[in-house]
């Protein structure tokens, strides 16, 4: 039995401008804007919501299948994942698209410019869940059409999944959101698109929590808080030796839910496991650099929170 994880595969594209924006554009010309920045630096980073999560799941030794549709230049992208053992089973590529990418232009103020093709990413409804063989999914960030079908596909077949709608959540109204949850046993968002999920739906996190088994809001350093059978768990954040790079942080955490959730175990061990993954990653830039074996993670948890799960 597997993990399914319905979500986009993408390049992404990080540039660095030793300079800063606001010394570049003028205020007063922004209606005739025409802009060039040098970028000396540049790395190319394998990424999409799916792509990470599975490698964060595959790394603790869970099958993850992530299921996407990708582009003709996918090529590079899919000898890495054959290198780490990810299936690629699930992976359509369409002849006629680029796989979706992230161009990311930074300056030295943390400034960000962001340019996204989603590209094949919008063919994602090509796609159906498999009825046999999956024991959980996710419904993770995707074309619009793919998020919506894959969702009704996953109850339709009673496979428990994970809505995690990330920066997907603004393409929905109020009433697809509430279609999503009502599908949905589990929820998992930061504390942004919480407060976004509940103006959108007009539900309270706890009118939310009512209608799944369990509902994740992240909260940066404050660690998270999960919202299950009328009880609430405050995980605090693992420790990161030398942060480097938060990108992707939260995928990585994602994959620590579906782990437990896929082992049967309980929250505040979940959510520990997924608060340590999300450690291990920020200190590497890039979100699929990171390197762990299911032993030397075990080991580093125990460390950790003084206590050692099944």
């Amino acid at each position: 039995m597997s993990v399914l994880i319905c979500g986009s595969l993408a390049y992404d594209t990080i540039t660095v401008f030793p300079g800063r924006f606001k010394n570049e554009i003028l205020p007063d010309k922004v209606h005739i804007l025409n802009v060039s920045f040098l970028v000396p630096e540049m790395r190319r980073e394998f990424g999409g919501c799916a792509g990470n999560i599975a490698y964060n799941l595959q790394a603790l030794g869970v099958p993850a299948l992530p299921m996407g549709t990708v582009g003709r230049d996918f090529g590079v992208y899919a000898a890495w994942m054959d290198r780490h053992g990810i299936s690629r089973k699930h992976v359509r590529e369409l002849p006629d698209c680029f796989t979706a990418q992230a161009t990311i232009i930074t300056d030295l103020d943390d400034n960000q410019i962001t340019a996204f093709h989603p590209g094949a990413m919008n063919q994602a409804h090509a796609q159906d869940v498999p009825k046999r063989g999956i024991k959980l999914g996710t419904v993770s960030p995707d074309g619009k059409e793919g998020m919506t079908l894959h969702a009704r596909q996953f109850a339709d077949a009673d496979i428990p999944f994970l809505f995690d709608p990330g920066q997907g959540l603004p393409m929905f109204s109020g009433d697809e959101l509430k279609r999503f949850v009502t599908l949905a046993s589990y929820v998992a968002v930061n504390d942004y698109e919480s407060e976004l999920l509940m103006k959108r739906t007009g539900w309270s996190l706890k009118q939310m929590a009512q209608r799944v088994d369990a509902l994740v809001v992240t909260r940066g350093d404050k660690g998270s808080r999960i919202y299950a059978r009328n009880k609430v768990h405050d995980v605090p954040c693992a420790r990161a030796e030398s942060p480097s790079d938060p990108t992707g942080c939260g995928d990585a955490y994602r994959g620590g839910l579906l782990y437990g959730i896929f082992n049967g175990l309980d929250w505040d061990t979940t959510g520990r496991i997924a608060a340590l993954l999300g450690a291990i990653k920020i200190e590497q830039p890039g979100t699929q650099n990171h390197v762990f074996t299911p032993e030397s993670f075990r080991a580093r948890f125990k460390k950790e929170f003084r206590y050692d799960f099944r």
